[in-house]
């Protein structure tokens, strides 16, 4: 997000120059500058605590192939309080670890994805509203429901390379 306006007073920001930064907008009725950014989610892989099976949904509204859990970080809430609430709300399972993996930038909507594993206890799904249908796969061949280059096959790809 690049900010023309400042956010705290409402002034126009003007290009200032800030150290090896570059021009950047700045406030100077705050006297600060306003760096752009994007904004911070998790993606979760949602892996059975045997390591068998990965649990992905579909979303209508965000494509037509399965996904992985995913949501915003809100305010106050640390990435992996996310994951594990994302991963509740989303599909009703209980995270038993959730381990950071590696961060993957999602151009179209400018977001940090923040990429977790997480090991949760294996049950019966209970889906949000916002969650179409949901099922297990087996991990050795759940990359086929994902859309090929997606962050999901990525994410998914990135943890089966560290079992090896």
């Amino acid at each position: 997000m690049n900010f023309k306006y400042c956010p705290q007073c409402g002034e126009k920001l003007s290009p200032k120059i800030c150290g090896d930064e570059g021009e950047i907008p700045y406030c100077e009725s705050c006297n600060r500058p306003f760096f752009p950014f994007s904004y911070p989610c998790v993606i979760c892989l949602c892996v059975a605590e045997d390591n068998s099976e990965i649990a992905l949904i579909k979303q209508s509204y965000v494509s037509e192939h399965y996904v992985n859990v995913a949501g915003y970080v809100k305010e106050g809430e640390t990435p992996e309080t996310t994951a594990v609430r994302e991963v509740m709300e989303e599909i009703g399972l209980e995270t038993v670890s959730c381990k950071y993996l590696g961060s993957y930038y999602y151009a179209k909507r400018d977001n940090l994805m923040l990429g977790y594993v997480c090991k949760v206890k294996k049950g019966e799904l209970k889906l949000s509203s916002e969650v179409d249908s949901a099922g297990w796969f087996p991990l050795k061949n759940a990359a086929r429901f994902l859309r090929d280059g997606s962050i999901a096959q990525n994410l998914l790809n990135d943890y089966i390379s560290t079992l090896q």
